[in-house]
């Protein structure tokens, strides 16, 4: 069954058309800095918001009905999202998706009866993947939305969802393998607190650590080749999430010595949570070289949640995709699109026009972040700005060769020299110049 038979594959057709259902800036085979664009971004759809969100918030019921959920039967309606979902990818030209274990197969009374769904629909998966050539990007397991889980995951204080969480974990890095997948990752959604006053913060953050040294083992043991993500978030559904941010994951990877296992999968929307920049968090990862994934969103600013929108602001897109760059680009990774539609736009069209927006967004972003760095533009300004650590006691410094000694006997001879304008000012306004260049 076909179910968007009134759309065409979305084709580029350049920045002045005028077609809602055409690319405007991403053109898939176009070579930018030596790569085509779609090896550049590595587009990935998100199987839970694109085909299974329904349009629920905090304060709303459902407003979406969409014609592969009609079925009564759980089973046969998880299968006819595979097919929508494959039908939708193939029209959209994206080459690779991401879900979650309880997106693709819905849970039932038992763990055991639950495995043998979840092998039936990955049965489908697969048929599609071998039929598209679409790929999987990465896999994940919902540790977070089952009453079950209410105090936590790896996190409970409860041994025995500890152990149902590791057998949840286990299954789904299997099924991420057979799907060829490139990573793996794991979200904290509930792996937090919401008070002190009954939190083990030690133990909590301990038995954390334990679970993802046992999927570290069992990755290697079962021969799984993807790389292992942990997404920061910092808020939301707990108080505090002990994934804050990046600083905050990479502190935790090295006290428990795992940081050479572990890659950072980036949120737009997880980063201003945080108080931080999207680009912030990128560079926070690519300087300590644990730049790994993106998830593509936007939130809004005049909402103290986590929204998950279409990205369409092109400066962050910019600045995100100059980072990616100055990273070398993705290498397993890729920018996929953790955003829904807004619950009142609830046409099936609606879903192409959003990643229409945000590939466009990110593709543009791309064009001007390479030129950027083809000119050097910030690179040169930075290695002028900080150009007295490549001489006399700058490079005395850097080098390691002088202490507090030394560096008192330098101060009381020679003072201090001026400092030089940052010119922040001017380095936005070429910024700006170039992103309205083209």
């Amino acid at each position: 069954m076909a179910y968007f038979e009134q759309i065409g594959t979305v084709q580029y057709e350049g920045p002045g058309s005028k077609n809602a259902f055409a690319f405007k800036y991403y053109n898939p085979n176009e070579i930018i800095a030596g790569k085509a664009m779609k090896d550049h971004l590595r587009f990935s759809m998100s199987w839970w918001h694109t085909f299974t969100f329904r349009g629920t918030d905090p304060f709303g019921d459902v407003t979406i009905f969409r014609p592969w959920d009609e079925a009564e039967d759980d089973i046969e309606r998880a299968k006819a999202r595979v097919h929508a979902a494959f039908e939708f990818m193939e029209k959209m030209q994206i080459g690779y998706f991401c879900f979650h274990d309880a997106d693709i197969a819905p849970r039932q009374q038992n763990l055991l009866e639950t495995n043998r769904v979840l092998d039936e629909i990955v049965s489908v998966i697969r048929q599609e993947m071998d039929r598209t050539g679409i790929r999987c990007l990465w896999g994940t397991s919902n540790c977070f939305g089952d009453h079950k889980f209410v105090h936590g995951a790896a996190t409970s204080p409860n041994a025995s969802v500890f152990a149902y969480t590791a057998a949840q974990i286990k299954k789904a890095i299997e099924i991420t393998q057979t799907l060829g997948g490139e990573n793996y990752v794991f979200w904290g959604g509930r792996e937090g607190y919401e008070t002190l006053l009954n939190t083990d913060t030690s133990l909590e953050l301990d038995n954390l650590a334990r679970l993802l040294q046992m999927a570290v083992d069992y990755a290697k043991k079962i021969g799984f080749t993807g790389q292992l993500l942990i997404e920061p978030k910092p808020k939301e559904p707990t108080k505090h999430q002990y994934d804050f941010d990046t600083a905050s994951v990479l502190s935790f990877l090295r006290k428990y010595q795992l940081e050479p296992y572990f890659k950072m999968n980036i949120e737009a929307n997880h980063a201003t949570l945080a108080a931080h920049t999207f680009q912030h968090e990128l560079n926070t990862a690519r300087v300590n070289g644990v730049f790994g994934s993106v998830d593509a969103n936007t939130g809004d600013p005049m909402l103290g949640w986590d929204t998950d929108q279409f990205p369409t602001n092109v400066y962050d897109t910019t600045l995100a995709m100059y980072e990616v760059l100055l990273a070398g680009g993705f290498t397993s990774g890729g920018l996929n699109f953790d955003a829904r539609v807004r619950r009142g736009s609830f046409q099936e069209d609606d879903l192409f026009l959003a990643y229409i927006a945000g590939m466009d967004t990110f593709a543009k972003g791309l064009r001007v972040a390479s030129r950027l760095l083809e000119d050097s533009v910030f690179e040169r300004f930075k290695a002028k700005r900080y150009e007295s650590y490549n001489e006399g006691i700058g490079k005395d410094i850097v080098g390691g060769r002088v202490g507090f000694s030394e560096l008192e006997a330098y101060a009381l001879i020679h003072g201090v020299t001026s400092n030089a304008s940052g010119r922040q000012e001017y380095l936005e306004s070429l910024l700006n110049q170039y992103i309205l260049e083209g």
